[in-house]
């Protein structure tokens, strides 16, 4: 059985996470975009009484896992998580457990953005803010904590790939470099049948 792909976004707040997601979802045949925003609305608008109010969203990582279980048992899709992903540990429980190396090529993709353009952003934002859970009500908020917490960088040690995409004239590279990637497992794959 031959590997899938797993790419896993790394970023703060209207840091282009969810743009680079779609773009490479039209690109990246036969791939799905799994973002926990829009499980957190979903929970938001109608299971908001089941929300935890402390601690893990464990109902939202519920949904999440649930998703993902579905996905690895029924598809053969190649997975994009777009999310925040801006902890280590977080990232490990993805890497380790959800998208082990022996059956995914796993990619990071780190948006490493200024925090003025990232600010301008939000300015101009009319995203929803169903998403908050707890004592945020804006996406100001959301960014001054990102902010405030030490960073917590990925590294190219945690998979196979890591890209850092620093301005948004290198998105179309970075989804390029991971369409040839994908490209050069199914060449790799069609050869080892043939043989």
């Amino acid at each position: 059985m031959s590997k899938r792909l797993a790419i896993i976004t790394v970023g703060k707040t209207h840091s282009g996470k969810s743009t680079f997601a779609k773009k490479l979802e039209d690109q990246l045949e036969h791939s799905f975009i799994l973002d926990q925003d829009h499980h957190a609305e979903f929970i938001n608008t109608y299971y908001k009484i089941l929300q935890p109010t402390n601690g893990p969203n464990t109902l939202k990582h519920a949904i999440s896992k649930l998703i993902v279980d579905y996905a690895q048992n029924y598809t053969s899709l190649d997975f994009i998580v777009c999310n925040a992903n801006r902890t280590k540990d977080g990232r490990a429980y993805l890497l380790n457990e959800l998208f082990h190396k022996n059956k995914y090529v796993r990619i990071l993709v780190h948006f490493d953005l200024d925090d003025q353009i990232l600010e301008q952003r939000i300015a101009r934002s009319h995203r929803k803010t169903t998403i908050f859970r707890g004592p945020f009500t804006s996406f100001e908020e959301v960014l001054k904590k990102q902010q405030a917490e030490s960073a917590d960088y990925p590294v190219r040690e945690e998979a196979d790939y890591l890209f850092v995409i620093k301005t948004d004239q290198e998105v179309s590279d970075v989804i390029n470099n991971i369409v040839q990637i994908k490209s050069d497992m199914e060449g790799d794959s069609h050869e080892k049948n043939s043989v």
